[in-house]
């Protein structure tokens, strides 16, 4: 049986293919160890990319124009997201702001917050979202952030950790606890918070053993926040939660998929230049990441199928679980087959000039964000196997 795309499918990937061959700039092209950019903020190209594609209906297909889609279909949006990770190209470098904030605020904001939506999608607005804490990450219900309701503002306290694009962002999309006494999925609430104007609040860098600056810790002394910038109802803010995440999670699948499929091609094409493709060992290796990686993608368009259909998608959560694990394996492999030259990252070496190393170390990150490995074994047993908890 061969599976194969429509002619209206088709169509539409000649024409996504077309637009980005001819409008995406060089600089969205440079590999990157992430898409988050450092402590001077998103560059003016990625400001300039996110309203080129805006204004010409592909920031989010299946948006209506008026907020930079084209009304497309579920199959053309997975199309889009299959030409963009097949080129390795990003929609945006805060991704925070475009594909969960906007969308949340669709969602669950009032016509006041829905303003903010369009200057968020062209990017002229920046977001943080402010989720992970010290001793609430994975678990964002034990999150101890406190906003108590006083006359007409929030006075907000506590600590945000690990907050993507705080150092620069505009605004914050804050989780914090505003009834202490309810269960810990009920007393939780969303506020915007201005982090440019807010008095009390303070966005400390965190940063990478390279120096950069990706993360940051916010802390909030007695900070006032208008009421009026409280998202959707008090102590509702668990369903906009998981909502936030869906939007998050929708389409990483796609591109998880393609980045271990990108890694198994390099890996194909270091095993022909170094000649270890005739060592029975190392083929059968390759086979075996073929085959996981074919499955993979199988899965997806499963899980996608069902998500199309109103259903749920459990092969999501798995997916997230499978490509991680599988990216070190396959990075791991990458520096085997490399032997001592895995290390050499001067471009003159004739080698792959460090992308194994690199991409080894960074991928125990792809494990954490976006939602643990552990957690997502735990969603997997309890939600989808029906295992009882321990």
């Amino acid at each position: 049986m061969q599976l194969a795309w429509g002619p209206e499918e088709e169509a539409f990937r000649a024409e996504i293919a077309a637009f980005l061959d001819a409008s995406a700039p060089p600089e969205a092209y440079v590999p990157r160890e992430s898409e988050a950019p450092g402590e001077e903020g998103m560059p003016e190209w990625a400001r300039a990319w996110q309203r080129t594609l805006f204004d010409n209906g592909w920031l989010i297909p299946a948006y209506p124009r008026e907020f930079g889609g084209r009304n497309a279909t579920a199959l053309q949006s997975l199309i889009y997201m299959e030409e963009f990770a097949k080129r390795g190209l990003p929609r945006s470098l805060n991704f925070q702001g475009s594909a969960i904030v906007g969308p949340s605020l669709l969602d669950f904001g009032n016509d006041e917050q829905k303003k903010l939506v369009r200057p968020t999608l062209r990017g002229d607005i920046l977001w943080s979202i402010g989720m992970s804490e010290p001793n609430a990450g994975s678990d964002l219900a034990s999150l101890r952030t406190r906003a108590e309701l006083r006359g007409d503002h929030f006075i907000v306290n506590g600590q945000k950790v690990w907050t993507s694009s705080a150092t620069y962002a505009d605004y914050c999309f804050c989780y914090v606890r505003t009834d202490p006494e309810a269960p810990k999925h009920k007393g939780i609430s969303v506020l915007i918070v201005d982090l440019k104007k807010t008095p009390g609040v303070e966005p400390r860098p965190l940063r990478h053993i390279t120096g950069k600056p990706e993360f940051a810790e916010v802390f909030f002394n007695d900070a006032p926040v208008p009421k009026e910038n409280l998202v959707g109802k008090m102590n509702d803010g668990w369903r906009i939660t998981l909502g936030s995440l869906a939007h998050e999670r929708g389409g990483l699948w796609v591109l998880g998929v393609a980045t271990v499929e990108h890694a198994l091609k390099m890996l194909l094409s270091l095993a022909k230049r170094t000649g270890q493709d005739r060592d029975p060992t190392v083929r059968r290796r390759l086979a075996a990441a073929y085959e996981q990686v074919s499955s993979l993608r199988a899965l997806g368009y499963k899980g996608f199928a069902s998500f199309a259909g109103g259903g749920s998608a459990p092969e999501h959560s798995f997916l997230k679980l499978a490509t991680s694990e599988l990216g070190k394996s396959l990075f791991e492999l990458g520096m085997d087959l490399s032997g001592p030259y895995a290390a050499v990252v001067d471009e003159r070496s004739g080698t792959d000039a460090g992308f194994w190393i690199r991409k080894f170390f960074v991928s125990f990150a792809t494990t954490i964000a976006g939602g643990t490995s552990e957690i997502q074994r735990n969603i997997i047993a309890e939600r989808i196997l029906g295992l009882p908890k321990s």
